[in-house]
């Protein structure tokens, strides 16, 4: 019986098509369109999820266990930090929410917890300096306000 995969498809497939729709009602960018904007990451990331969404609808895994073990327990944990992630991200900012949930994640896949928060911080640190100043899309300072270059 493959109907958990197939499930679980159309549950994502939801997601995919309310992300895609929440990232749609993003307001238009002073001075008008732009090619890379605020709405194009997260459309790239709602079209992705919902191919991946029909993947599992069209070739689930035969393999119809739930992983209700210890790794049920982890992947429960998993979209939890990713909750509280998209939630702390405006007031935090990114490099702090990134290095929580970044780290959080690490230290639960075995890693040291001060390595795991250092590779937190990095990676915060990095992409948010990478989209800042490469892509030049905004990310939020939130805490760090105080470092925003006028």
């Amino acid at each position: 019986m493959t109907c958990n995969d197939r499930i679980f498809g159309v549950l994502l497939i939801a997601l995919a098509v309310a992300y895609g729709w929440g990232a749609s009602q993003f307001p238009e960018p002073f001075g008008g369109s732009e090619a890379i904007g605020p709405d194009t990451f997260p459309t790239l990331l709602a079209v992705v999820l919902g191919l991946s969404s029909l993947y599992l609808i069209v070739r689930p895994d035969p393999d119809h266990a739930w992983p209700w073990s210890r790794t049920g327990v982890e992947l429960i944990i998993a979209v939890v930090v990713l909750v509280f992630y998209a939630m702390l991200l405006e007031p935090l900012g990114f490099i702090i929410s990134t290095t929580l949930a970044v780290g959080t994640l690490c230290w639960r896949m075995g890693a040291e917890p001060l390595r795991a928060y250092l590779v937190g911080a990095v990676a915060g640190v990095v992409v948010f300096l990478l989209f800042n100043f490469a892509l030049d899309l905004a990310l939020p300072l939130g805490l760090l306000s105080f470092l925003e270059v006028s």
